[in-house]
């Protein structure tokens, strides 16, 4: 027995050797699929799609993951090994942007809606501000102010696998959300000085005037 954080588990898993011992290294089709670049097929993905995941690290160390989500294709492949990916309005922590200042390193998960592959694309990014670029990224006549010119030096392709154990798209596996709480319930239980009823007013007057 061993004690992590607290709880006793049979078996900690400390060393590659001790998972290699039990898991056989990957096959030829897994160990083969990574490349260095935007490749035809990588571009197309993209293209296609309209939520990317964004990872960042910060100088102590700490992970962030963050949604983006735009029009298909809002991710621009300027060359085989760059990407850029447009800023909307937020709340103004720019964890992300903190992040990359800090360190530079950055992994993306891109997903298309209704589709269950995914993409994954890691590398190192930079923060800038570029006029024609912000414009080229622009959204309803909005252009972005900040790109993220991220440098790309791992691309794979994801299996279905965990959409299709989540039900992620198929509406009849989707749970009962009656019981989830809102933002605004999150916000204020995480101390927000305001009411939940103030804070979701907030938010829906965020969605109307600062989407972009």
């Amino acid at each position: 027995m061993a004690q992590v954080y607290g709880h006793y588990v049979d078996e900690v898993i400390g060393t590659q050797e001790a998972l290699r011992a039990i898991v056989s290294p990957a096959g030829a089709r897994a160990a083969n699929k990574v490349i260095d670049n935007i490749d035809d097929a990588a571009a197309r993905f993209i293209a296609a799609s309209s939520l990317v995941f964004v990872a960042s690290r910060s100088k102590a160390g700490i992970l962030d993951l963050t949604p983006r989500g735009d029009p298909a294709g809002f991710v621009h492949v300027l060359d085989p090994k760059t990407l850029a990916l447009p800023d909307r309005p937020g709340n103004h922590r720019m964890d992300t942007f903190t992040n990359v200042i800090d360190t530079g390193d950055i992994g993306l998960i891109f997903v298309i809606p209704g589709h269950r592959d995914t993409l994954r694309v890691a590398g190192r990014a930079t923060l800038v501000r570029d006029a024609a670029l912000g414009e080229q990224l622009a959204v309803h006549g909005k252009p972005s102010e900040f790109v993220l010119m991220i440098q790309v030096n791992h691309v794979q392709s994801h299996c279905p696998k965990a959409f299709v154990r989540g039900g992620v798209w198929d509406s009849a596996k989707w749970p009962d959300t009656s019981n989830v709480p809102s933002l605004a319930e999150l916000m204020v239980a995480h101390g927000s000085p305001v009411t939940v009823q103030e804070m979701d007013d907030i938010m829906v007057r965020d969605g109307e005037t600062r989407l972009y």
